[in-house]
C-alpha cells in the first residue's frame, strides 16, 4: 500500500490518501529508482552493473531516466549514442571516468555531464563504484549501442 498526495481541485487543500498504486491518485507518480527492474541482471551485465529505466514504472511520456550502478573498477557492458536525444549524466556517489567519443574524462559526486545525441558514451567506475542518474527527452528507437568502446 502507499501513501500520497491527492491533488484537489482549486481553492481545496491537499491530503493524504492510501492507494495500492499512485498512478489513479493524480498527474503524478512517485517511485524507488531502486525497486525497479534491473534491466542489467534481465540481459546479463548484472557482474559489471545495475540498470534501471523507471520511464514506464513513473508514466512518463516524453522524459527519459535512467539510474545506473557501475560496480567498483568496472566498465559499463556496452557504449551508446543517440540519433535526437540529448541527454545530462548526473554523478550521484563514487567517482570514475567517462570515454565521451575519443576524450576519456575524471568524474566524481556531483559532477553533471551533458552529452550531445552524436556523442558515443560509456561509463567506468573508480574502486568505490560508480552511481549515475542520466535523464533527456525520450525519442522511440533513438538509441544505438556501441560494443568494445573502450580501447585499452
Amino acid at each position: 500500500m502507499n501513501i500520497g498526495w491527492m491533488l484537489p481541485a482549486a481553492g481545496r487543500r491537499p491530503r493524504l490518501v492510501e492507494t495500492t498504486s499512485m498512478a489513479p491518485v493524480s498527474d503524478y507518480a512517485i517511485r524507488n529508482l531502486r525497486e525497479v527492474e534491473d534491466m542489467a541482471i534481465k540481459y546479463g551485465f548484472s557482474e559489471s552493473q545495475e540498470a534501471r529505466f523507471p520511464r514506464g514504472d513513473l508514466g512518463a511520456e516524453t522524459t527519459g531516466l535512467a539510474y545506473h550502478v557501475v560496480r567498483p573498477g568496472k566498465r559499463q557492458a556496452f557504449a551508446h549514442r543517440h540519433h535526437e536525444a540529448e541527454e545530462v549524466n548526473v554523478v550521484l556517489a563514487g567517482s570514475g571516468r567517462v570515454r565521451l567519443d575519443d576524450d576519456v574524462v575524471e568524474i566524481g559526486p556531483m559532477d553533471a555531464i551533458r552529452v550531445a545525441p552524436h556523442v558515443t558514451r560509456a561509463f567506468e567506475a573508480g574502486p568505490d563504484g560508480l552511481e549515475l542518474l542520466v535523464f533527456g527527452p525520450h525519442h522511440d528507437r533513438d538509441a544505438e549501442t556501441v560494443q568494445d568502446f573502450w580501447a585499452d
